[in-house]
């Protein structure tokens, strides 16, 4: 096959009973041609994002957003997903992209939510988050940086957050792209032997590899805990990350078709304008 379609990316959904370790990460289910399936929908998200960004801009709030949250090991292709999913198929005016990255003083004063709430997407925009709020219920759950009752605390409060910006319109995706150890091992290789992937590596990734058992778990108690109709979860195979992005494309379409939105009528009378474009 050469189109993913929704229901088959539904598989990926994190319900109560997900088993992290039942998802392979090198499995691409449902597609034979990857390349070709990859940009099967590129068209349609192109003009059902600028119809968005259309709408933001003709002042319509009720337009909606889109929130696209990734949270994933490290390489395991989040900012492939930001480079080719949004960069290449968005209008990159309607489109707010943020990196999570250990906590400011200022930030690490406030409610672990604090930092979030500035770079939430206004009607007709798209936010996405390169790690989130969820670092708070992983990262210092694994490191045990925060008291397990405020680590249990955080994950109804993601929740009712969550809750909150669906009912103001957001559609949330949030989508950890799973990938193997083996392969993990493999691009942080390539990072540090080649120059000019070196700004890319750091090497606490390798302390955090460590910690992949650990990690796996937090992860799912994190998503079955937090997936919901609202906010749900999508694990997806991302050893092949042309796969992964192919289903994180075909979840944006849908989200974006879900707005049901039209084009924002014009403020103008179209046949004067023609006239005075044949006159002028």
């Amino acid at each position: 096959m050469s189109t993913l379609t929704f229901e088959e990316a539904q598989q990926f959904r994190v319900g109560p009973n997900f088993q992290i370790e039942d998802v392979d990460p090198a499995a691409t289910p449902g597609v034979n041609d990857v390349d070709t399936a990859f940009h099967a929908f590129d068209q349609e998200l192109d003009s059902l994002q600028e119809c968005l960004y259309a709408n933001g801009r003709a002042g319509n709030e009720k337009a909606g957003s889109v929130l696209l949250v990734l949270q994933g090991m490290d390489t395991s292709g989040k900012g492939g997903i930001i480079r080719h999913v949004i960069g290449e198929t968005m209008d990159l005016q309607g489109v707010h992209v943020h990196a999570f990255g250990r906590p400011t003083e200022e930030e690490a004063a406030h409610d672990f939510l604090w930092r979030i709430t500035p770079h939430l997407p206004q009607p007709g925009q798209v936010s996405v988050f390169d790690r989130s709020h969820y670092e708070d219920v992983l990262v210092q759950r694994v490191r045990q940086m925060a008291p397990p009752e405020e680590i249990e605390r955080r994950y109804g409060a993601i929740v009712d957050f969550e809750n909150e910006l669906a009912a103001n319109g957001t559609k949330i995706i949030k989508v950890m792209p799973h990938i193997s150890r083996a392969a993990q091992e493999k691009n942080l290789r390539k990072r540090i032997e080649r120059p000019e992937k070196h700004w890319k590596y750091n090497p606490g990734d390798i302390d955090d590899r460590r910690l992949w058992s650990e990690f796996m778990a937090a992860y799912q108690i994190a998503m079955t805990r937090t997936s919901t109709d609202n906010a749900p979860w999508y694990c997806i195979p991302s050893d092949n990350k042309t796969y992964c992005r192919t289903v994180v494309k075909t979840l944006l379409v849908d989200a974006f078709r879900s707005l049901n939105l039209d084009w924002p009528a014009g403020d103008f009378d179209k046949d004067v304008e023609l006239e005075r474009l044949a006159n002028s």
